[in-house]
C-alpha cells in the first residue's frame, strides 16, 4: 500500500467511525509543516464488495488483531457457517465460513450451499446490512426473528458468549464494506 492510500484509508476510518478526531490536527511522520482538511469519503473501487473473498480475508486480519475479540471469546471452540439470505438487495444466497478459536479466525472462505459447520447464522441481506450498522444486536437478531440459527445448534453456548458475538460485529465495522445494491 503506497503512501497516498495509506493516508486515504486513515481518514477514512477517523470519519467512518465518527471520532471527535479534527482532521486538522493529524500531523504524519514526514508532513510534519502540514495538515489536512476536508471531508474523504472512500471511493466504490477502495471499499470491498461484501461477501467476497476480499472481504473475508480483510475482516480475518482486523479480527485477529483485536484484542477486544480475543478476550471476549478466549476459550470459544467452534465455526461458523453464515448465510446471506437473498432478498431485494441481494440476487441470490451466499454463505461464508469461519473457523473461531479461542479469540482467533483460523479461516475464513466463502462456502457453498452444502458446507456444515457447528452454527449456521443466517438472515436476510437487509437484516445483514443493519447488523453491520450495528442498528441490530447479533443475539438480540436472533431473539427478534431477523435472524436464525440452523437446526440443533446450542443456543445455550452462543449466549454464553454475547460478548464474542458483539465484538465480531465490531470488526465488520472497521472493514471498508460496499454492498451489492450500492
Amino acid at each position: 500500500m503506497n503512501y497516498h492510500s495509506w493516508l486515504k484509508r486513515l481518514i477514512y476510518l477517523c470519519l467512518r467511525f465518527r471520532e471527535h478526531v479534527s482532521l486538522d490536527t493529524i500531523l504524519f511522520s514526514g508532513l510534519k509543516d502540514r495538515t489536512l482538511s476536508g471531508d474523504y469519503r472512500m471511493t466504490d473501487d477502495e471499499r470491498l464488495l461484501f461477501p467476497s473473498e476480499e472481504w473475508l480475508a480483510k475482516y480475518r486480519e482486523i479480527l485477529n488483531a483485536s484484542k477486544a475479540y480475543e478476550d471476549a471469546a478466549h476459550d470459544w471452540e467452534g465455526d461458523f457457517v453464515f448465510e446471506i439470505e437473498a432478498d431485494e438487495t441481494l440476487d441470490e444466497t451466499v454463505r461464508f465460513y469461519m473457523d473461531l478459536w479461542h479469540g482467533k479466525c483460523r479461516g475464513a472462505r466463502m462456502a457453498g450451499p452444502d458446507e456444515v459447520a457447528e452454527f449456521t447464522y443466517s438472515g436476510p441481506a437487509k437484516n445483514w446490512r443493519l447488523l453491520f450498522a450495528k442498528k441490530i444486536d447479533p443475539i438480540k437478531g436472533l431473539m427478534q426473528r431477523k435472524f436464525r440459527l440452523g437446526k440443533g445448534n446450542d443456543m445455550g453456548k452462543i449466549m454464553r458468549y454475547t460478548k464474542a458475538a458483539a465484538e465480531l460485529v465490531e470488526a465488520t465495522t472497521k472493514v471498508p464494506t460496499r454492498f451489492p445494491d450500492e
